[in-house]
């Protein structure tokens, strides 16, 4: 997969891969596009799919822009004028390592430009829809979790402490947490790991114990 955003040459409506389950969730016409500190891009129509974002100019509608939502690392609506004039959905994007190697024709040039855009700004002429795309987006985003999520939860694992482990066995023999301060598709940590380093905790208290009981069997121990 190549993170950023890309330019696309479509026929007016983006090609869905639906082989590999891609599905359309929104078409939104009257989108206007920010592209990091580039012009205002304007009219246009955006599509959201399970797998992608896509705007598509409408005037030139072979022209239009591309990101994948695993490209996407945050998505939020801005109604500050502060930030920007107008309410839109603000995007960031995750972007490849610059290639020193490349010519200097026109279209390398575009995507050049195009790898380097880390910020997005989708602006709808009806503000009164930015809530609702910002729920297809959050929907979007849990069908595309990020690929190193496992490893990323196998060093979240080591930060529970010994008394926790304690309490939620207490809690659950079961040893599932639910956790509702965890968002979701996030894990609450490698239960079957904490399970056995608590297990080995409790065993050598067992030993502990009976070593006592020996030694005041035999009135050795003062």
């Amino acid at each position: 997969m190549v993170l950023g955003l890309r330019e696309i040459r479509c026929s007016g409506v983006p090609l869905l891969d639906h082989e590999n389950g891609e599905e359309l969730m929104r078409v939104q016409p009257g989108t206007d596009i920010v592209l990091g500190n580039l012009p205002r891009e304007s009219p246009g129509t955006l599509y959201i799919t399970t797998k992608q974002v896509v705007w598509v100019n409408d005037v030139d509608k072979t022209k239009g822009y591309a990101v994948d939502f695993l490209s996407i690392s945050l998505h939020a609506v801005s109604t500050d004028p502060e930030a920007y004039p107008l309410p839109c959905l603000y995007t960031q994007i995750d972007t490849e390592e610059a290639d020193d190697d490349h010519s200097d024709s026109e279209s390398n040039q575009i995507e050049q430009d195009l790898s380097n855009v880390t910020e997005m700004r989708l602006i709808p002429t009806d503000p009164t829809q930015l809530d609702t795309l910002f729920a297809i987006f959050c929907q979007c985003a849990e069908l595309n979790p990020e690929p190193n999520d496992d490893e990323g939860e196998e060093e979240h694992d080591w930060v529970f402490s010994a008394d926790q482990m304690v309490d939620e066995e207490a809690e659950d023999e079961g040893y599932i947490s639910h956790n509702p301060a965890n968002s979701i598709g996030q894990s609450n940590g490698n239960h079957d790991l904490a399970r056995t380093i608590l297990e080995l905790q409790i065993n050598d208290r067992r030993f502990e114990d009976a070593e006592e009981m020996d030694d005041n069997g035999d009135g050795t121990h003062h």
